[in-house]
C-alpha cells in the first residue's frame, strides 16, 4: 500500500485547536474536500465558537449500518506547534496519532470501499470538534446520531500492540468554591470562618473516596484560597476530578463528592459545586463482545484488546447501546506533546483491516442479494 503522507501533512499543519474557530474549520474544509469524491451527503451543524460540527452520510440499502466517528481539533494553540515531518518508520506532528491521523486512516478506507465497490453504502462519518475540551457541545448530538447505528468504530489511537480499546473509565469533574467569614488572624481569630481549613478537610475526604483495586480514582488537581498569613481565609477553590470502571463505582463517587460538600456546611462554610459528570464509563458488553467477534472471524484471528483510562467520543456512543469499538487510528505515542508520532506501518494495517471489516458489515448483503439474484 503506498500512502501519500504528504496530504496528511497539509492536515497536521492546519491548527485545529478546539478554541481556534477559524482554525477547526479550515481543517474541516480539508476533511470536506477530501471526502467529496466519495459521494456522501453532508450536514454541518454550525456553532458560534466552536468549529461546526460535520456528518457525512452515505446511501442505504440493507447492510448493517455503521456510524465511523472521529474529531477535528487538537490540543496545540494556533502558532504553538504546526510542524510536520516524517522519516523511515514514523510521522511526527500535532494530531498525527490524536486524531487527524485516525481520520486518515477512516479516509483511506473510505476511498479503498468506494473503488472496490464503486459506492458507499451504510457508512457515515461524523467528525466533531470539542472532543479535547470534554465534548461538551457535541455530547448531546453524538448521542442523538450513535443511537441510529448498528455498530460504532472509532478512531483514537490504536494500542501498542494495535489492541481495540473496549473500555474506558468514565470521568466527572467539578469546580467547588467555599466561601467562609474573613478575619484578622491575630485581633479577630475567633471572629472567622477558614475556608482553607473546610477545604483542606474536603480534600483530604475526597481522595479517601480512591479505590485503586475498583479502578477508581478522584483527585484534587488544583486548589486555591486566602490572601495571605495574616487574614482567616474567607474563600477557597478546589478542582476535582473523579474517575470510575462501572456505574455502581461511578454512583458511589459522585453521590461521595456531593455529600463531603454538604457536610462540610455544618462548619459554617458555604459551598458552591458546578460541574458533575462529563462523560459515562464505556463498559464491555455482549453486544460489543458479537461484534468484537464478527471482527475477529472477518479477519481470521483474534484482536488484542485493553482497557483504557482515558476517555474519548467512544463513551458517550457506547452509553448510547450501540455496540462500539475504539482504537482503529494507528499506533503512536507522544500525544497532547510536541513529541506525537505514529507508525507508518500501523496505517497501512489499520486501513487494510477497517477496510476488510466494513466490507463485510456494510456490503456482504448486498452480495448475497445479488447471488441470489444472478442464480
Amino acid at each position: 500500500m503506498n500512502l501519500d503522507y504528504a496530504e496528511l501533512a497539509d492536515l497536521i499543519r492546519c491548527n485545529s485547536h478546539s478554541k481556534n474557530k477559524a482554525g477547526v474549520d479550515r481543517h474541516g474544509e480539508q476533511m470536506i474536500a477530501l471526502a467529496e469524491p466519495l459521494g456522501f451527503s453532508l450536514t454541518r451543524y454550525q456553532r458560534e465558537l466552536i468549529g461546526d460540527h460535520l456528518l457525512f452520510r452515505s446511501a442505504r440499502n440493507t447492510g448493517k449500518r455503521v456510524l465511523l466517528l472521529g474529531h477535528l481539533d487538537t490540543v496545540f494553540p494556533d502558532g504553538s506547534f504546526t510542524e510536520f515531518h516524517e522519516d523511515e518508520n514514523y510521522v511526527y506532528g500535532p494530531g498525527v496519532c490524536d486524531m487527524k491521523g485516525g481520520n486518515w486512516v477512516a479516509l483511506n478506507v473510505l476511498r479503498q470501499l468506494k473503488q472496490q465497490f464503486g459506492q458507499l453504502l451504510n457508512i457515515d462519518w461524523l467528525l466533531v470538534s470539542d472532543e479535547e475540551i470534554g465534548s461538551d457541545d457535541s455530547q448531546a448530538l453524538t448521542t442523538k446520531i450513535a443511537k441510529q447505528y448498528d455498530a460504532c468504530f472509532v478512531f483514537e489511537a490504536a494500542g501498542k500492540s494495535h489492541e481495540l480499546v473496549v473500555a474506558r473509565k468514565g470521568i466527572a469533574t467539578y469546580h467547588i468554591t467555599v466561601t467562609g467569614k474573613p478575619a484578622h488572624a491575630g485581633n479577630h481569630y475567633r471572629d472567622g470562618i477558614d475556608a482553607n481549613f473546610a477545604m483542606a478537610n474536603m480534600l483530604l475526604e475526597m481522595t479517601s473516596l480512591t479505590d485503586l483495586k475498583a479502578g477508581s480514582t478522584v483527585n484534587v488537581g488544583k486548589v486555591q484560597g486566602g490572601i495571605g498569613a495574616n487574614t482567616i481565609s474567607g474563600k477557597a477553590t478546589l478542582q476535582v476530578e473523579a474517575r470510575f470502571t462501572n456505574q455502581a463505582e461511578q454512583q458511589r463517587l459522585l453521590e461521595g463528592i456531593e455529600n463531603i460538600c454538604m457536610a462540610i456546611e455544618i462548619t459554617g462554610v458555604e459551598v458552591d459545586i458546578q460541574g458533575g459528570l462529563q462523560r459515562g464509563v464505556m463498559a464491555p458488553t455482549s453486544a460489543q463482545q458479537t461484534l468484537l467477534d464478527q471482527i475477529n472471524e472477518i479477519l481470521g484471528e483474534e484482536q488484542p484488546i485493553e482497557h483504557r483510562g482515558g476517555v474519548s467520543d467512544a463513551n458517550t456512543a457506547a452509553a448510547t447501546g450501540t455496540p462500539t469499538l475504539d482504537g482503529f487510528g494507528p499506533y503512536g505515542d507522544g500525544d497532547h506533546t510536541r513529541n506525537e508520532r505514529a507508525l507508518k506501518r500501523s496505517f497501512e494495517l489499520r486501513i487494510a483491516q477497517m477496510t476488510a471489516i466494513l466490507s463485510q458489515l456494510c456490503y456482504r448483503t448486498q452480495a448475497a442479494e445479488s447471488a441470489v439474484y444472478q442464480a
